[in-house]
């Protein structure tokens, strides 16, 4: 692969992290005040959500989804993280474009309460100078509910949880999470919870799918991300990345960047039931320059094996859940075109993205700053040829598990990639900046809401 081809179409915007942290340094010295009322704020964030949705509504639609007589039609969204839209596009085949779903529609009732208060706008434009490369972040994560009528979505810079009714577009529930920022979510395996990481107040919350009604929490480490179900949904994993909003990247400064950690509950209870520190077995794989803040993760079919990519890396790591030890490392080709500097890389990301297919013998990696995807043999770690992508950003799996779905954020389509050959089959266009990317259902027939 050409530099050319493995860097065009990127659309940069890490460099914008130190930014942020001036901003939010300057922030603080000329409001000290603010500091105080974020204190408070969060001491009192818990009894805030106790209220799943706003009184304004809780009225303005039915706050449990109604069972839906009519057969469903599986379909991927995708969350067009800039735009505050999701995609909908055939979850196979030639991955046709459906409709499309406005996941703000309150935008402006949103705005003015973060404008109104000066501790939610410090974080509003945190937001957008850190994690948001310059831009609001208004759709994370997102899962439908088991009768396709409705899509629930993350909303970092809202810092909530909603849900969409896919008939008309308007907003069912809405469930604020505690601090300042929502970010990755999970979905149980029969449909009817959802977990969401409250990155800033360091609390993952699980949610009734239908109702938004919180069903319990627990605390994580430092800034936790990924959340995946195990053991039939009787176990829950959440990875902490710690701090990757400073231009603090050198690894002799890895001690700021907080606790990095697995946090495993019991799904049902949200008793802590374990805490693996990655620091530790790196350690003694022999990989101390390696970094513990795990990012994107994919299980084996049966759980045996953790497959996981960590900051600032070009590669993913092989753990053995049983024997609790990292067995394998593999490191995956740089592109010559990437800046080494570490503070432009967005979010602390080299790679981010990984699939696992459904027989579980190959895994699909994003190489998000290489600009390229590839799909490697999980036998063997030998990987197949580069596809050429413009800063991909996720990793998932098709409805028919034939092939790997990127999100390529530096050029605004999703691409398919065969898991057999390891080639592109086809992109498609959607919106701005597409990350997370999921499988889900709507209603046979359904092209969009009435009303968006």
């Amino acid at each position: 692969m050409s530099k050319e081809s493995m860097s065009k179409g990127r659309k940069h915007g890490g460099r914008t992290r130190l930014l942020g942290v001036i901003a939010a340094a300057a922030l603080a010295a000329t409001t000290p005040a603010i500091a105080a009322q974020a204190t408070a704020a969060q001491a009192t964030a818990a009894p805030a959500i106790a209220e799943p949705a706003t009184a304004a509504h809780a009225t303005a639609a039915p706050a449990v989804a109604q069972p839906s007589n009519a057969a469903l039609r599986q379909v991927m969204f995708v969350g067009n993280n800039w735009d505050g839209t999701a995609d909908v596009i055939a979850a196979s085949g030639d991955f046709a474009r459906i409709g499309r779903v406005n996941v703000i529609p309150d935008r402006e009732e949103r705005l003015w309460e973060i404008y109104l208060n000066p501790v939610k706008l410090a974080y509003f434009l945190g937001i957008r100078s850190g994690p948001g490369e310059g831009h609001d972040q208004f759709v994370d994560d997102m899962f439908t509910t088991p009768d396709g009528t409705a899509v629930v979505a993350s909303r970092p810079s809202f810092a909530d949880v909603v849900s969409i009714d896919l008939a008309t577009g308007r907003i069912r529930w809405r469930f604020p999470v505690s601090g300042f920022r929502s970010d990755h979510m999970a979905v149980s395996p029969d449909g009817r919870r959802i977990a969401v990481s409250a990155s800033t107040s360091n609390t993952v919350h699980v949610l009734d799918i239908a109702t938004g009604r919180q069903l319990g929490s627990f605390a994580t480490g430092d800034k936790p991300h990924e959340n995946v179900f195990t053991d039939g949904g009787r176990h829950l994993w959440n990875m902490s990345i710690g701090e990757v909003n400073t231009a603090l990247d050198d690894p002799v400064f890895d001690f700021t960047k907080g606790d990095r950690r697995i946090t495993v509950v019991d799904a049902g209870t949200f008793r802590q039931l374990k805490v693996i520190d990655m620091r530790q077995r790196l350690d003694a794989f022999g990989r101390p320059d390696l970094s513990d803040a795990l990012r994107p993760v994919a299980f084996t079919p049966d759980e045996s094996k953790l497959y996981f990519q960590v900051s600032f890396h070009h590669g993913f790591l092989e753990y053995d859940v049983a024997a609790d030890r990292i067995t394998r490392h593999k490191e995956l080709p740089k592109n010559p075109a990437t800046s080494e500097d570490r503070t432009t890389w967005v979010n602390d990301s080299r790679h981010h993205g990984m699939a696992m297919s459904p027989a579980g013998d190959k895994l699909c990696v994003a190489g998000t700053m290489d600009d390229y995807a590839v799909v490697v043999d999980r036998a063997t770690l030998r990987e197949g040829p580069l596809v050429p992508a413009a800063k991909p950003y996720w990793a998932t799996v098709s409805g028919d598990g034939r092939s790997c779905v990127i999100s390529e954020s530096g050029a605004d389509q999703v691409t398919a990639i065969d898991f057999a050959t390891g080639r592109k089959i086809v992109s498609v266009p959607v919106g701005d900046h597409p990350q997370r990317v999921r499988v889900g259902h709507v209603p046979t027939g359904w092209t969009g809401p009435a009303t968006g």
